[in-house]
């Protein structure tokens, strides 16, 4: 009777099953030893960021944290989260005080526990909802970037009681893009995360140095705006032949784990064509290179001009770099559309299908002959304002100190303790 009860157990104890079921509780205690250890009983603070989502999304509250850390200096800031990975990852990179609140009804004890004045949100996460129905605090979305892509304006934005914006090009995205959006919510703060200074990346070379810096597929056919599949390895190709120029090749970080076989056909040839051509270059400096992560914020004061797609890469590099030429590609062919949308193509040459085949000439002139420098500046200013780097940050702390003078003084009259935000605890 021993061995036929002890047979099955250890048949269960090894299978598959239990392994997952074994991971999930030792997981769980372990998140709830987390939740222990941050759970805020001690903040002192007067803003949240708050980031409901995991650590495969973290790179989009990473961007804010020295923005943040820079802020906590004139008002205290404290980031909550809500997923054990995120938590861990935030606790690489900042000494911010960490909140860990997995579950809905621990969430806004906590919020009613403190006296927080104001909330920051980089993205549009489901769970955003749950920290929006608490009604003390002003509840600001800062986004996670500045582009002219379609995923920037979000009907949600209405959910926000202010939402910060780079400039005039955000204001006029919104307007495009929304019905019966009060646009008195837009605050214009210009790009904060665009003045920390970072130390260099990519050693100088005594070569010109071209970038091509594509993004991602998208995660749907609206959201596409890469190159890489269509036009990449023409780019690069192209880029090669230049005389005394490197080339750097530095994609999106999710182009690299690309599913779509022509895109990952694509990098992997272009990979190839940058390696066959560093088997004759012996000097590293002049060496051509592939840098899949880094950041490539901090690689712009060493490269002389950059090819990229609509996405937030080209309007940073326009920020910081508005004197060295810049080149846009258009995958739907169709210039007054994408001229529409993206101001920023008005003034760069643009790589489609009626272009590619001569990319190496268009390339060598933009080298050679940079007319659209004052088309450049004045773009510049259209997408972020008139200041200088570091105006932006002034502008960000600036707005923020306004919205919690403003809030402490209606509080005064506020007394209300209810909230109507539904839990999506399971």
């Amino acid at each position: 009777m021993k061995n036929l009860i002890r047979k099955p157990a250890l048949w269960a104890v090894r299978s598959s099953a239990w392994k997952n079921t074994s991971k999930w509780i030792r997981g769980t205690e372990r998140w709830n030893r987390l939740e222990d250890e941050f759970d805020g009983s001690y903040v002192n603070a007067e803003v949240v960021v708050y980031f409901g989502d995991r650590s495969s999304k973290f790179y989009q509250l990473e961007q804010w944290i020295p923005v943040l850390e820079e802020l906590d200096k004139k008002h205290k800031v404290a980031l909550v989260l809500r997923k054990g990975t995120a938590l861990l990852q935030a606790q690489e990179v900042t000494h911010l005080p960490l909140v860990f609140k997995r579950r809905f009804d621990p969430l806004h004890t906590f919020y009613h526990a403190n006296d927080f004045k104001l909330a920051l949100y980089v993205n549009n996460g489901v769970t955003n909802f749950q920290s929006l129905g608490f009604a003390p605090m002003v509840h600001v979305h800062v986004n996670h970037g500045e582009s002219d892509k379609l995923s920037m304006v979000s009907n949600q934005a209405k959910s926000y009681d202010k939402v910060f914006v780079a400039g005039d090009a955000a204001i006029e995205r919104h307007r495009r893009a929304l019905i019966d959006f009060d646009e008195s919510a837009l605050v214009k703060v210009g790009r904060p995360q665009l003045d920390i200074e970072r130390p260099l990346e990519l050693e100088p070379s005594p070569a010109r140095t071209i970038m091509y810096a594509p993004t991602w597929e998208g995660e749907n056919d609206a959201n596409n705006y890469t190159s890489v599949d269509l036009f990449g390895p023409q780019i690069v190709e192209a880029a090669l032949q230049i005389p005394n120029s490197r080339v750097i090749y530095k994609p999106h970080p999710r182009v690299e784990a690309s599913k779509d076989p022509a895109m990952a056909e694509a990098n992997s040839r272009i990979l190839a064509l940058l390696d066959s051509a560093n088997a004759s270059i012996s000097d590293e400096t002049l060496q051509h290179q592939v840098l899949m992560q880094g950041d490539i914020l901090a690689m712009f004061d060493s490269v002389d001009m950059l090819i990229t797609d609509i996405s937030s890469v080209g309007l940073d590099f326009l920020y910081l770099q508005p004197d060295k030429p810049l080149a846009l590609t258009d995958r739907r062919n169709d210039t007054p559309t994408l001229n529409a949308e993206a101001p920023i193509s008005r003034a760069t040459p643009i790589i489609d299908q009626s272009t590619v085949a001569a990319v190496g000439a268009m390339l060598s002139d933009m080298l050679a002959n940079d007319e659209a420098a004052d088309a450049r500046f004045q773009l510049r200013s259209h997408y972020f304002g008139e200041g200088e780097k570091g105006s932006s940050t002034a502008l960000f702390t600036e707005a923020v100190s306004r919205l919690i003078a403003d809030r402490t003084v209606a509080l005064k009259s506020f007394h209300s303790e209810s909230t109507n935000a539904e839990s999506n605890d399971e």
